[in-house]
């Protein structure tokens, strides 16, 4: 199991740095026909339906959460106060590997959003000292 849930990481971690790219498995595939070459299995981009029910469940869950964000300071997670309902509603049994990938999904999302206000600051604050 412990095997499985470690296999499980490698390969959410590369869904979503495949999605950060904009690389699909249906895109993977183009480009390895428009090259001539066969699929590398390794190399294949997973899509959501590979996964777990119980990540699938998180990743649903995850986008159904709103959203705590604030202007001037960005996204600051999700707003868990319907959680419960959820995993009532979804009938999650593994509680503790649903809210560790929440916990991916939401420190991976909160990190993107503090990228990407420093990037939008730093070009601010080039643009008005004239640079």
């Amino acid at each position: 199991m412990l095997q499985e849930k470690e296999q499980c990481w490698k390969r959410l971690e590369k869904l979503f740095l495949n999605l950060d790219g904009g690389i699909t498995q249906e895109k993977y595939y183009t480009i390895m026909e428009q090259l001539g070459q066969e699929p590398n299995p390794e190399e294949i981009p997973p899509n959501i339906e590979d996964f777990p029910e119980v990540v699938i469940d998180a990743i649903t869950v995850f986008n159904m959460l709103g959203d705590r964000s604030y202007p001037e300071i960005g996204y600051q997670g999700k707003d868990y106060t319907n959680l419960p309902i959820y995993i009532e509603v979804y009938k999650i049994e593994d509680k503790e590997f649903f809210l560790e990938v929440l916990g991916f999904l939401d420190s991976r999302a909160i990190k993107k959003s503090s990228e990407t206000l420093k990037k939008e600051y730093d070009k601010l604050k080039r643009k008005n000292s004239g640079k």
